[in-house]
Parts: structure tokens; C-alpha cells; sequence
């Protein structure tokens, strides 16, 4: 190491400035920005190739920000903190200068964790007592970046929600077993943007990729003891710097240019990019976790702690600690960095883990809290997509329906009930109508639309949607957690066979009941949300918590794709994107309205398979697993961007969760139409898919929904729908 009493005339140290916060390159040298309240002095320490340290003690300070430009410093040059300052964990006070710590705002991050006893601010077995081993040995580092990028004339899609389809994604897990993708570039940004995967993604219409967690991670060392590792990300480490771990550059800092080579790839394409971010805590966990930022930088400032004893932190996350949103610094940390994902790195949206984290002012979840409302007043952040999942482990902390009216949020509700209704739970009628029409109940009292609703049968957290259909029962065995691990109430159905089965019986059992669950998810009003590899028929081995498993357990096998079911959501997919009657801006109201030719038919209607409309009686009887729903395609009360009104065909949708077939009644029209059967969840009857489109030179299979006629039926006569089916009918008026 150089001699840390190295002198700031030596280097040519210059006062610099305090804003912007972190390291910023302006083509002569870098400024050095970081906030502390608590420091007595900070010091830069700056690493050469072979690991040398040269520390730069910075000069000035404004407002508790510590700051420094120093000349000739470019782009890639590696870089840490050390802050002098109080050690009193009983007070919530852990600076430590022997720890070598990351910029809170550092938009870069080279090398990995060791987890050796130097990292930890304390010996191990003697939490009380402070360690002084120097852990810079053992520390990624800080890396300036080259913020200049050549975006062209990149412009984000700005799809309206309502005509959304979101896919959620791992990047490495999409992209790391697909044959076309080079091998070099598979599980990186980089395979992200290659056309198969892109074509992939608009063959299905998706219009959003939604990534889990990007923001530079920490891998658990409980995990790496057993050989395995955190391949979620939700254990963020720094919320500006795209992990290098999804990058095929090897250069330091070179993934932030692949990154925003990615987002520029998949905007040409028409796809917006939604990051998934954990702003409710960081990777340092609780009082016997390591030191590796902002435990070291400030920790009162940026943790909560519990008032009684500071030495602890307050937990509503079940990771350890709880980011402290009631500090203006820890506020502007997470908005600064919103706005430089969104300004600088041209992404669309934001899913934020355990949003309900966020609201939290003190112990209770609040809805105008310092958060929301500088969410609210964002120029830039409040532009953007903001999906918030509306739930945390703290108490109160479900609060699916409570976000504020810009948010828009994961349905968990609609999750719980089309499964149950699928599976054949009883009494669940009334609630599946609700959801499967935009939730008014939940949100249509805070002046929400149907949009606020991300309806969602699976996610990364659970089941795929091929484990839904085959296991009663989580199989985490491959976790080393003794199946200990992992939600035990699935809502699942393994439809008489637990797992693997070479029955045909039961595989036309669950491969209707895969069409059922992408059907009646593409169809409900809302925003829906494809889980990564379903469409393929993706299996996790009954795995329903792969949050560990980096491995074939949790990566999209390309090698084995239902082409079956990917045909039928490509189809389903088609009838949601070429009519509007499924994608309503605005609740439904029941309100009659004229159909051409015909007499006065309301915007809704739901009906007994008998062809009766449904009574009070029969919502509250426990009815509850056939039913048919009518859509007015005359009864959208939307205006086009040029004011017209919305206009489609009506469609008459038949769900039968019985094990028997049904016949459904069509409604009457009055004037003698016919309804004819464009989609079927039944065997036998696959639409027909026709390449129309290409994307980067590759052609595209893009569905066509009404590949040839299909049956005709009179308005008042019946159709048969098999067990566990759902068919779909168009008005035609002849």
C-alpha cells in the first residue's frame, strides 16, 4: 500500500463539489461525492491494478457532504471510503475506518465478496466488541464509469397500461440454456437483447419485460457455505450499479454500457424495460451482519433502528434490517436513484419489493408517507410505470388496494382466487367476477381504473405454472433447508398425481388447466403478468422457493418447450391485443347500452349455464364453479387518442371448473345473431400461427386467432364445454 499520508498537493486534490453525490466523470477528472452526518473525517481510497491503496483525506465538506475532484482520475479507476467517526453500536453509531466501504451511490461495482472475519465490524463470537482487521483485501470496489453512451434516437414505447402485457424475467435464467443465444453472451444483458430472445418476447405481445432484481447484490455466505447461492438478487448492495455478474464484458464498468445496449435493443422492439428494486433494505442484514456501506457511512441515517437498544434493527422485511425512508439522505438515496435508472439509463418502470416497506413512517403502513408523496411531486419518477408489491412481513403489511392512485400493484387477491376457482375451491364465484373484471372493489374507490390491477396467476416466488398443475406439495429439497423453506399453501393442484406421469389422462388434465389459468388471465381486465418460462410449460421439480438454486432447476430449459401451449398464449395473447372489449380503461357499470341492431344490452351481464342471468341468490348460494360473462364491445365508455369512441365486438366467455362437461346457454340479442367459437381451452382445438412481423432481421410467428371458422351457435341455443374448460365466443351478426 502507498503511504495513506500521501498529500493532496501530491495529487493534484481539488475542492470539488457536493452535488452530484457519488463519482462523476466530466472528461477531465471525476468528482467524489458522500453524504455523512456522523463522520469527523472521510477518506477516499483509491486501488490500482495490482490492488494498491492510495488514500485521499477529502477537504471539504457542505451540509454533511464530504467532497473532492481530483484531476486525471478516468473512467474505470477503482475506488472506496473510509470513514472516521464514532464507534457506539448501543447508540446506532458503526464507523469503523479499517473497513473499506462502497459508495453509497458508486454506479459501478468490481469483484466479489470474500466473506472473511474482516468484512464484519465485529470478531466473530463477540458481537459487543469492535474488529479493526482491515477488510479492503476482501472488498469489491467502487468504479468510476464513462457516462457517455450512444443512444441514437432510443425513445421509451410508453405503452398505455391497459394495453400492456408484462413478462416477468431472471436474465440469467432466460437466457442461459437458449441455443440460439452464443454461449458467451447467454445469461447476460447482452443475451437479453439477441433477437431470439427478443422475437420470443413479441411473439407473445409482451409490450413490457419486467427484470428481477438488477441493482448490484451481495450472495449470501450462509449459501455459499452450502454451495449454493442468491440468485434472486433480492439482497441489494448498491442501487445504481447494474450487477457485472449478468455482463460479458470483464472490463470494470463495463456493464453499465451492455446494460444500456440492452434497453436500447429492446425499446427498437417496442419493449418497455420494468425493473424489479429492493429499496426496503440492503445486503449488510441485521447487527451481526458485515460492513460494506452505509452501515459504515451512516448508519442511523440510512437503517432503523429499534429506539430501546440502537445496536438492533427494526425488521419488516425478514432480511435483517429496514431502510430508514423517514431520513431526508435515505430518501433522496432511493429517489436520485429512480431518476438516474430513468434519465440515464433510459429504463420505464419500477416493480418495488415489499413496497409496503416504503409507506412506513413509524410502525404502521401509510399511504401519504415522505415516500409517496415525493413519488407524487417527480417530474421524472412520477412518468413512469410504479407496480408496488402492496405487501411486507411487519405488521398491517398486507395492503393490497391501499397505494396511492398513480401506483398501480400486484394482485395477490386475483393470484388466490383463479386458483382456487381452477382447482375447484367452493364459494368462490363472487370474488372470481371481481377479479377477473379489474377489482373494482379494490381499487375503484381511490379513483383508480381496472389498470391498477397487475393480475398475475405465478411469479418468480411460488410454483411455475406447470409445478401449479402437478404438485400438491413444495419439493425444496435441493435448498438444504429440510423443505422447511418455501410457502406450504399453495393453491395448487396436481390433478391427482403428485409430479412427473406418464398418465394421458391426467397430462390433458394439466395441459387444459395450464390453457385455463393463461386464458383466463389474458382475458380479465388489468394488466397481466406472464412468469418467465410458463409459456413453455417451464418445470422447477415442484421447487416453489428457487431462490437459491442457480442452477437447471431454476433456468428456462429451452431444450424442452411445450410448443403445444406456446402456440395457445401466443393465440390467447392475439384476442386480448385485437380487442379492446378485454383491455377497458374504466370499470364496467351494467348500464344498458344499443348494440347495432339491436335492443339496449348493458356493458356486463353474467350468466347461469342454464342461460338465466345470475341473481342475488345465486352470487351468495355457493354457485360457484360454472359461469358465462358477456361483453358489450358497444359498451366501452373509452375515447381514442383522437376522441372517437371505443368500439368492438361482444364476446361471450364460458368458464366451467366442473369435472363434467356443461352445455352454456348464449344470451339473447334480439336480432337473431350467431355466436361463434373463437378460442377453446379444450383439446383438439389449436389456432393456427402465421408469420407476419419481423424484429431485428428474424421473422417472427405472430397468432392469428380465427384461423378457419369455428362452430356457430344461435343466439339462445347451447355449446358444450368440456370439464375444466373454457371457451370463448364472438357475437357475429349476420
Amino acid at each position: 500500500m502507498t503511504d495513506p499520508a500521501t498529500t493532496p498537493s501530491a495529487l493534484g486534490v481539488w475542492p470539488g463539489k457536493a452535488y452530484p453525490l457519488g463519482a462523476s466523470y466530466d472528461g477531465y477528472g471525476t468528482n467524489f461525492a458522500i453524504f455523512s452526518e456522523v463522520a469527523e473525517k472521510v477518506e477516499l481510497c483509491l486501488f490500482d491494478e495490482a490492488g494498491n491503496e492510495t488514500r485521499v483525506t477529502l477537504p471539504e465538506v457542505d451540509a454533511f457532504i464530504w467532497h473532492v475532484f481530483l484531476p486525471g482520475i478516468q473512467p474505470g479507476q477503482r475506488y472506496g471510503y473510509r470513514v472516521h467517526g464514532p464507534w457506539n453500536p448501543s447508540q446506532g453509531h458503526r464507523c469503523n475506518p479499517n473497513k473499506l466501504l462502497l459508495d453509497t451511490y458508486a454506479k459501478a461495482i468490481d469483484g466479489v465478496f470474500d466473506w472473511n472475519e474482516a468484512v464484519f465490524g465485529y470478531p466473530f463470537g463477540e458481537p459487543d466488541a469492535r474488529n479493526d482487521a482491515d477488510s479492503a483485501e476482501y472488498m469489491p470496489k467502487s468504479v468510476v464509469i464513462n457516462p457517455y453512451f450512444d443512444w441514437g434516437v432510443d425513445r421509451p414505447p410508453k405503452h398505455e397500461y391497459a394495453d400492456s402485457v408484462v413478462y416477468e424475467a431472471h436474465v440469467k435464467g432466460l437466457t442461459q440454456t437458449h441455443p440460439d443465444v452464443p454461449e458467451a453472451m447467454r445469461g447476460t444483458y447482452s443475451g437479453i437483447a439477441h433477437p431470439a430472445i427478443v422475437q420470443h418476447l413479441v411473439s407473445l405481445g409482451v409490450t413490457a419485460l419486467e427484470l428481477m432484481p438488477v441493482h448490484h447484490f451481495a450472495n449470501d455466505s450462509t449459501l455459499i457455505s452450502k454451495g449454493l447461492s442468491n440468485y434472486w438478487g433480492y439482497n441489494t448492495i448498491g442501487f445504481f450499479a447494474p450487477d457485472p455478474k449478468y455482463a460479458s464484458t470483464i472490463a470494470p464498468g463495463g456493464q453499465v454500457q451492455e446494460f444500456k445496449a440492452m434497453v436500447r435493443a429492446l425499446h427498437e422492439a417496442g419493449i418497455e424495460v420494468i425493473l424489479d428494486v429492493v429499496y426496503n433494505h440492503t445486503a449488510e442484514g441485521n447487527h451481526l451482519g458485515p460492513t460494506l456501506s452505509m452501515r459504515g457511512v451512516d448508519n442511523l441515517a440510512y437503517y432503523r433502528t429499534v429506539e430501546e437498544d440502537r445496536r438492533y434493527y427494526m425488521d419488516y422485511t425478514g432480511t435483517g434490517n429496514t431502510l430508514n425512508v423517514r431520513h431526508p439522505h435515505s430518501l433522496q438515496l432511493i429517489m436520485d436513484s429512480l431518476r438516474y435508472w430513468v434519465t440515464e439509463m433510459h429504463v420505464d418502470g419500477f416493480r418495488f419489493d415489499l413496497a409496503s416497506t416504503l409507506a412506513r413512517e413509524f410502525y404502521d403502513v401509510d399511504r401519504l408517507s415522505s415516500f409517496f408523496e415525493l413519488v407524487q411531486q417527480d417530474p421524472t419518477v412520477s412518468q413512469v410505470k410504479l407496480i408496488a408489491e402492496p405487501w411486507d412481513v411487519g405488521p398491517g403489511g398486507y395492503q393490497v388496494g391501499n397505494f396511492p392512485p398513480q401506483w398501480t400493484e400486484w394482485n395477490g387477491k386475483y393470484r388466490d382466487t383463479v386458483r382456487d376457482f381452477w382447482r375447484g375451491e367452493p364459494a368462490t364465484l363472487g370474488e372470481f367476477a371481481s377479479r377477473i373484471t379489474g377489482s373494482a372493489d379494490l381499487y375503484e374507490h381511490s379513483a383508480r381504473r381496472p389498470v391498477a390491477s397487475v393480475n398475475f396467476v405465478t411469479a418468480h416466488d411460488g410454483f411455475t405454472l406447470h409445478d401449479l398443475v402437478a404438485y400438491n406439495e413444495k419439493h425444496n429439497e435441493a435448498n438444504g433447508e429440510d423443505n422447511r423453506d418455501g410457502e406450504s399453501h399453495n393453491r395448487s393442484w396436481n390433478c391427482g398425481v403428485e409430479g412427473p406421469t406418464d398418465d394421458p389422462v391426467v397430462l390433458e388434465i394439466r395441459a387444459r388447466q395450464q390453457r385455463n389459468f393463461f386464458t383466463t388471465l389474458l382475458l380479465s381486465q388489468g394488466v397481466p403478468m406472464i412468469s418467465h418460462g410458463d409459456e413453455l410449460g417451464r418445470t422447477q421439480r415442484g421447487n416453489n422457493n428457487a431462490y437459491c438454486q442457480d442452477s437447471e432447476i431454476a433456468w428456462v430449459d429451452w431444450s424442452s418447450v411445450d410448443e403445444d401451449l406456446l402456440d395457445f398464449v401466443r393465440a390467447a395473447a392475439s384476442l386480448r391485443a385485437q380487442h379492446p372489449v378485454f383491455r377497458r380503461r374504466r370499470f364496467f357499470n351494467g348500464l344498458p347500452v344499443r348494440e347495432q341492431g339491436s335492443e339496449a344490452q348493458p356493458d356486463i351481464a353474467w350468466f347461469t349455464p342454464d342461460g338465466s342471468e345470475m341473481t342475488d341468490q345465486d352470487w351468495g348460494s355457493g354457485f360457484g364453479r360454472a359461469i358465462s360473462v358477456y361483453l358489450n364491445g358497444q359498451g366501452i365508455t373509452d375515447l381514442s387518442t383522437r376522441g372517437e369512441p371505443v368500439v368492438d365486438d361482444s364476446f361471450v366467455v364460458c368458464y366451467n371448473a366442473h369435472d363434467e362437461p356443461i352445455d352454456f346457454h348464449m344470451p339473447p340479442t334480439g336480432f337473431g345473431a350467431e355466436w361463434e367459437l373463437v378460442l377453446s381451452t379444450e383439446a383438439g382445438r389449436r389456432p393456427v400461427i402465421a408469420p407476419v412481423v419481423a424484429v431485428q432481421g428474424v421473422p417472427i410467428s405472430v397468432p392469428v386467432v380465427q384461423a378457419e371458422p369455428g362452430p356457430l351457435v344461435e343466439a339462445e341455443k347451447s355449446i358444450t364445454v368440456a370439464g375444466r374448460a373454457l371457451a370463448v365466443l364472438q357475437l357475429r351478426i349476420g
